[in-house]
């Protein structure tokens, strides 16, 4: 997969933030924080409710990155 979160986990930790405690902000699951962490497909209203609470756009918390087996 070419998608990668890790700007997510950068901004959370730059801001002081913990996994749990944005579960709880923008109301999602430990489940979708795992595939975030695993960059693993997440629905697009995830990504909403992420960018909603720490009020950001989808380029701030990911990332796309072509598979090099492709190129």
């Amino acid at each position: 997969m070419g998608i990668y979160f890790y700007k997510l986990f950068d901004l959370t930790a730059r801001r002081g933030m913990k996994k749990g405690e944005l579960c709880r902000l923008a109301n999602v699951s430990k489940v979708t924080m795992s595939k975030l962490t695993n960059n693993r497909v997440v629905q697009t209203d995830m990504i909403d409710k992420i960018c909603t609470a720490l009020e950001c756009q989808p380029g701030d918390i990911m990332e796309w990155s072509p598979d090099e087996e492709k190129l």
